[in-house]
């Protein structure tokens, strides 16, 4: 790809004050890397900004994002502007990539959500990170694109957003936008009278400006008396008025851009005049200041072919120079080498970076994504990660493969934390459990890409189990000679079912038919059936009873009286059924209210036990139900169909059932 970039990159802070870290969010397709690129140019940065079509964005540079024409992580670009440097965190807006959404929005101090004009709705997810954010007390502002869009009316659209996001009190367009011929041509401030891009000769209406300068001074004992009086107000008054409102969450302002950069330097000017620097954070982590010890977290985690792993930390604490000592939690030592400033895939070295800023350094050996490096003794919590639920098992397509497959998923999982490894103990398969199918396909391809290993998915097993329907006996007889000493064993065994029990062993033997040093020989045998199966599964919930049997002094051994018993144990089988057990597990699912119907009546379809339903918050129902493993293989992905992404769940084993003789037939070996 042809570089792009100008001459004028965003230099190093020497101070948190001048810093602004804005994280970009909003839903999958909303415009939100194409605004990155395009402030990127208004700053300066880019000579030209990129589309994502063509795959030659900076914030997009890996194969899987071109394929799928969307971010799959999240990617830095530092502007400057105005003296500052505006570290600008564009986050994926896919449900799948929730996990690193998370980790962009513990990197910044506000968020300016992208709403595309186009979309006659605000999407749930939005809506729960709006909440979220408002939870955290960030600092919100609402940037419109996709505003050539056929029949786009604005008053429809900002009428949208303060139904669903606030009140026409807290969300307020902050320019008299001109929109004409499906085009952005530009805009006028309503405090300053600037305009930007080519709007027409007429000015902004009277009465949208007074409304915003009314919001402002209302909460200003002194900037409402001066208002009141006729006085004119300055636009620092009215600019410190917009911050502090903005600040407070009491103000949510709405600006309107376009691919070609209109509105760009209205919005990156609210950005430098209104919009936090990491010296006024008001959250539970460590003040921003410069010469305290170092305390820094890994936020994201990346792999280059030349320089090995990248790893981007959020200072918070001290100052990050060259070759800085610092530590674990557990007490071991990272050398943080050279910080450099990234912007996308590229690296430019830089000598510092204090607190509140970003910085990516090379080749840490043991932190992961999430860590916390410190010379002090401080902590940081980790972000909320979604839930991986979706199973995919994989087979290593050669030796080759296999003799690396381990090695590469622990790098996996050492970047991506939404990202579980689990080898199945029951079924012995190797699992990748991914928050939804997109989510698999980026794991896919950086194995193959990244790593050189190559695996094909097979089907994902669930652990079943057997165990006996009525109770039964055995009778197992092992006897052999073939000169020398010979193998001889006989028990008689009483199998009963046992539920929730897992395995009793009961010797009822009288009269030393069965010598006491062959008792636990006979537990033996019944132990290694019961764990190979009867039917193809492991056996559980079953009561064995040793009652008889007979002994040879002299061809006896451990070994035949091992093979006796399992020989018992199957003739036991033959005389009653053996019923096949899956796996049950407790399901909660969180969703709107609207949905609860669609998601009850599916939850049936899928063999569910509904035990009941609750309120889970404001015009949330929490749903709680029993339903076989079998059931939920796919079930991230209905229910996010179903829900239209608003809806989640968690699970936990619960226990084994029996299942319907009409699948236990489908699972039955013989």
């Amino acid at each position: 790809m042809p570089d792009r970039t100008a001459h004028t990159p965003a230099p190093p802070a020497d101070r948190p004050d001048l810093l602004r870290n804005v994280v970009l969010v909003g839903a999958g397709g909303a415009g939100k890397t194409t605004l990155a690129e395009a402030l990127a140019r208004t700053a300066g940065v880019l000579t030209r900004p990129g589309t994502v079509p063509d795959g030659t964005t900076a914030a997009d540079w890996e194969d899987i994002e071109h394929q799928q024409q969307r971010s799959v992580q999240l990617a830095l670009l530092p502007l400057p502007w105005r003296g500052l440097k505006v570290n600008l965190v564009d986050a994926p807006g896919y449900a799948d990539f929730a996990g690193e959404l998370q980790a962009a929005l513990r990197t910044a101090e506000a968020a300016l959500f992208v709403h595309s004009a186009a979309d006659p709705d605000v999407p749930g997810p939005v809506r729960a990170l709006w909440r979220q954010c408002e939870d955290a007390r960030l600092p919100r502002a609402i940037v419109l694109t996709h505003l050539n869009t056929a029949r786009v009316r604005l008053d429809d659209v900002l009428r949208t957003l303060q139904d669903t996001l606030g009140t026409p009190d807290t969300v307020r367009l902050l320019h008299h936008v001109d929109l004409r011929d499906g085009h952005l041509h530009g805009g006028t401030d309503l405090l300053t009278g600037r305009t930007y891009g080519t709007p027409e000769d007429a000015p902004a209406p009277d009465d949208e400006r007074a409304r915003l300068v009314e919001a402002l001074a209302g909460e200003d004992d002194a900037l409402l008396a001066r208002y009141l009086d006729g006085e004119p107000l300055d636009t620092a008054a009215l600019t410190a008025g917009l911050r502090r409102e903005l600040l407070a969450g009491t103000l949510h302002p709405v600006l309107a851009t376009a691919p070609d950069g209109t509105g760009c330097d209205a919005l990156l000017d609210l950005v430098a005049d209104a919009f936090p620097s990491p010296a006024d954070r008001v959250d539970d982590l460590p003040a921003a200041d410069p010469d305290a010890p170092l305390t820094a977290q890994v936020v994201h985690t990346g792999e280059d072919p030349y320089l090995g792993r990248l790893s981007l930390l959020k200072v918070f604490a001290g100052t990050l120079r060259p070759d800085t000592a610092a530590h674990l939690p557990d007490g071991t030592e990272e050398r943080l080498t050279a910080p450099h400033s990234p912007f996308g895939r590229q690296l430019r070295p830089v000598p510092h970076a204090v607190a509140g800023d970003l910085a990516t350094v090379t080749k840490l050996t043991t932190a992961r994504t999430g860590d916390t490096l410190t010379t002090g003794d401080t902590v940081l919590p980790p972000w909320p990660l979604p839930e991986a639920l979706l199973p995919t098992a994989v087979r290593a397509r050669s030796k080759a493969d296999d003799d690396r497959l381990s090695q590469a998923l622990g790098r996996l999982s050492a970047q991506d934390p939404a990202l579980r490894v689990e080898q199945n103990p029951d079924t012995g398969q190797l699992v990748l459990w991914c928050t939804g199918e997109a989510h698999l396909a980026v794991t896919l391809d950086r194995l193959t890409h990244r790593h050189g290993v190559h695996v094909d998915a097979v089907p994902y097993e669930v652990a079943l189990r057997e165990t006996f329907a009525a109770p039964a006996d055995g009778h197992g007889r092992h006897v052999k000679q073939s000169g020398g000493h010979g193998q001889y064993a006989v028990c008689d065994l009483t199998v009963e079912p046992l539920p929730g029990g897992g395995f009793e062993f009961v010797d009822r033997v009288v009269g030393g038919a069965v010598p006491r040093h062959f008792v636990p020989s006979v537990e033996k045998g019944v132990r290694a059936q019961l764990a190979q199966g009867l039917r193809g599964h492991p056996m559980t919930d079953v009561k064995v009873t040793l009652t008889d049997g007979k002994a040879h002094s002299v061809d006896s051994s451990d070994a035949a009286f091992q093979t006796a018993a399992a020989l018992a144990l199957k003739e036991a089988a033959d005389h009653t059924s053996v019923e096949v057990l899956e796996p049950v597990d407790e399901v909660r699912v969180l969703l709107p209210d609207e949905y609860q119907g669609a998601v009850l009546t599916d939850l049936s379809a899928r063999r569910g036990h509904v035990l009941g339903t609750e309120i889970g918050g404001p015009g949330l129902s929490l749903v709680r139900a029993e339903v076989p493993e079998l059931e939920l293989v796919r079930y991230p992905l209905d229910l996010r169909s179903l829900s239209h992404g608003t809806g989640q769940f968690t699970r936990a084993y619960l226990r084994h059932a029996p299942m319907p003789a009409h699948l236990a037939a489908r699972h039955t070996a013989g």
